[in-house]
């Protein structure tokens, strides 16, 4: 079986206001960061452990940007949400409170295994963390 991964990508108004967050409050590093010539990020690669997720300047005129809207846009919906394994769950969950995350689930223990919590991004983004993993 091939070595498949999936990697979430995500639209933002203010990218590089994106990017200190995501890196600041939860823990993400920069991999490689793009800007177009109008100084806004075309794409950028953050990892999290062996996770990625890719992100860009929100374009609603170009192929991709057409099919796609922020929270923002869509009432503050989100359509999906990307989940991340953390093994120091608890000091994860701290750092980001720290930040200023906004917390829309608190840390709390699941029935199936493992503890998560999930918060949203100043652009609305949610994310999930916790240290249940489907591998182990």
């Amino acid at each position: 079986m091939s070595n498949y991964g999936a990697i979430p990508t995500l639209a933002y108004k203010d990218a590089d206001a994106a990017i200190d967050f995501l890196t600041k409050a939860l823990g993400f590093g920069v991999e490689n960061v793009y800007h177009n010539e109008k100084g806004e990020v075309m794409h950028a690669e953050l990892s999290l452990g062996k996770a990625f997720v890719m992100l860009g300047t929100a374009d609603n005129t170009s192929d991709f940007g057409k099919m796609t809207r922020t929270p923002e846009e869509v009432g503050g919906f989100n359509t999906q949400s990307p989940y991340f394994i953390i093994e120091a769950i608890d000091a994860h969950y701290e750092n980001a409170v720290a930040q200023g995350a906004k917390i829309v689930m608190p840390i709390k223990d699941e029935d199936y295994g493992g503890r998560n919590y999930s918060c949203k991004d100043p652009e609305g983004y949610i994310w999930n963390f916790g240290s249940y993993s489907p591998f182990s």
